[in-house]
């Protein structure tokens, strides 16, 4: 089902929402900690390994004295569809890995959004690139749908 809400696109799918630019799922019941170990375990059955884990929470706490909930950033990358995107467009490496956050809204409840790569590498204009964009997007549609 596709809506129109001021102007953005929006897509619900099954049981997480794509936002224009990402997809977004909530998990319930869970610790930070639990989420996140089951991100990166869903992601890894998708063929993504996690390239970066960058402690966002903890580098505004360093960097700005700024307390903000848990929130960490994952570097997700599929090594052969990232071969294929590189091969597709030898300055690719601006748009990668993909994305992926973990954040804590509440205690117990947790947000989990991945890049849309069909939306950001539409910015490239190379069709091949597209039709990478879409592999990895329906890798990634499936790890959502596991969490």
């Amino acid at each position: 089902m596709q809506v129109n809400l001021l102007s953005r696109p929006y897509l619900i799918r099954f049981n997480y929402v794509v936002m224009g630019y990402y997809h977004q799922k909530i998990l319930e019941d869970l610790t930070f900690s639990e989420a996140l170990e089951r991100v990166k375990a869903v992601l890894k059955k998708e063929g993504f390994g996690i390239l970066t884990e960058i402690d966002f929470k903890g580098v505004m706490q360093e960097k700005m004295q700024v307390s903000i909930k848990p929130y960490v950033i994952l570097g997700a990358c599929n090594p052969p569809f990232a071969y294929k995107a590189f091969q597709a467009e030898n300055k690719i490496g601006t748009l990668l890995p993909c994305n992926v956050i973990v954040q804590e809204q509440a205690k117990g409840r947790i947000e989990v959004a991945a890049v849309d790569p069909v939306a950001s590498m539409q910015a490239v204009g190379n069709k091949a690139l597209e039709a990478v964009a879409g592999e990895v997007d329906s890798k990634l549609q499936r790890a959502m749908d596991r969490l």
